[in-house]
């Protein structure tokens, strides 16, 4: 019995929810696995070599989790009472239950910045001075493209600078680049290209690229041997995890050329929105596959929002009170898009209608 497109859901709420392709399925099922604690596993070995040579480094490391990724580098990085300096909303921060600071021993040092995008001008000052007294700044980390300010992507240049900068004051910079191939397609630029500068880069298989499961560690041969240490200690070492490692390498080769379409879908989206009476939102600042719009003219709290859209199969979620993330991906096409708008549409009209005949019974 054929399934009307209408009445399934559209889940916007992260491109986390994608779900394997039949090709990833196939090669999971057909992978050739070994153990990888002993690094028998020529699946893994594989992903291994192919995420190394793509980003032209040295070494790469398959872990679980991107948020692992990420404390492997600042454990490997940075020693307990140093700092991180960060953007104040970046995922290290708000969103990795502070295991810099509970496993790592280390304290986030935030600021502000436009978009997400923070520049050596912002980073300088946040440097403490060498007192013994002081906690020591060690590592600057970035985010590329910056989740929560809605997939901006950073500039080369800028990034660039400030790995300059920071190499020069003696510092290490680690790249949260867990949509970096998002990055990449938006600036039309390689991996290796808006990476070249970083001492050690993190990216998702998981998210937009499609994965059911991982992410990769990357850097020089001497600092993955570290993490891969790093690794066993927190209990990521796997054994026959090639079945795993074989959806990775088809989601590294097949699904970076087909990226374009969520950007285009989420611009698509994003351009629609604007025109709906009570949403903030500027679509030029839409480049990725991510948008963020303010919803605090409607007289509803997002969540409101998004509980009423989720009745109408539609799935988002707040970011704050009066704002919204909607998240595109490979799992939802043009006609879905479509759908998700006119149940905005729908839900804020509704809302609008039901507040002005309040009004007018008042």
């Amino acid at each position: 019995m054929a399934v009307n497109p209408s009445e399934l859901t559209i889940d916007l709420r992260s491109d986390t929810v994608t779900r394997p392709t039949p090709a990833m399925r196939r090669a999971m099922a057909e992978a050739e696995v070994g153990d990888d604690v002993y690094g028998e596993d020529p699946t893994i070995n594989r992903l291994q070599a192919r995420a190394a040579e793509m980003f032209e480094r040295e070494a790469a490391l398959f872990v679980p989790t991107g948020s692992m990724g990420n404390l492997l580098a600042i454990k490997s990085w940075a020693q307990p009472t140093n700092e991180v300096i960060c953007e104040q909303r970046a995922h290290v921060n708000l969103y990795e239950l502070a295991s810099m600071s509970a496993i790592a021993g280390c304290m986030p040092r935030t600021t502000p910045a436009p978009d997400g995008v923070l520049t050596w001008e912002m980073i300088e000052p946040l440097i403490r001075p060498k007192i013994y007294y002081d906690s020591q700044t060690a590592l600057v980390c970035l985010e590329n493209t910056h989740n929560m300010h809605g997939g901006t992507v950073y500039p080369t240049a800028i990034a660039e600078d400030i790995c300059n900068h920071a190499h020069a004051a003696g510092l290490r910079v680690h790249l949260d680049g867990a949509r970096i191939f998002n990055a990449a397609v938006a600036l039309n630029r390689s991996v290796a290209e808006l990476t070249r500068k970083f001492d050690s880069i993190m990216f998702c298989l998981s998210k937009g690229l499609g994965a059911p499961v991982g992410s990769m560690l990357v850097g020089s041969r001497e600092f993955i041997a570290k993490a891969h240490i790093g690794r066993k200690l927190l209990g990521g070492g796997m054994r026959q995890a090639g079945v795993l490692a074989a959806a990775g390498l088809i989601a590294l080769e097949e699904t970076p050329k087909i990226l374009h379409r969520d950007h285009e879908n989420a611009k698509h989206l994003a351009t629609g929105l604007a025109q709906i009476k009570g949403i903030s939102l500027d679509p030029k600042k839409v480049v990725t596959n991510i948008l963020i719009f303010g919803v605090r003219a409607t007289g509803r709290t997002a969540d409101e929002i998004c509980a009423d859209l989720a009745k109408r199969k539609v799935l988002c979620g707040s970011t704050d009170k009066f704002s919204v993330r909607m998240v595109t991906h490979y799992d939802v096409d043009r006609a879905a898009i479509d759908r998700a708008f006119a149940a905005v549409a729908e839900v804020l009209h509704a809302s609008a209608h039901q507040s002005h005949g309040a009004q007018g019974a008042a």
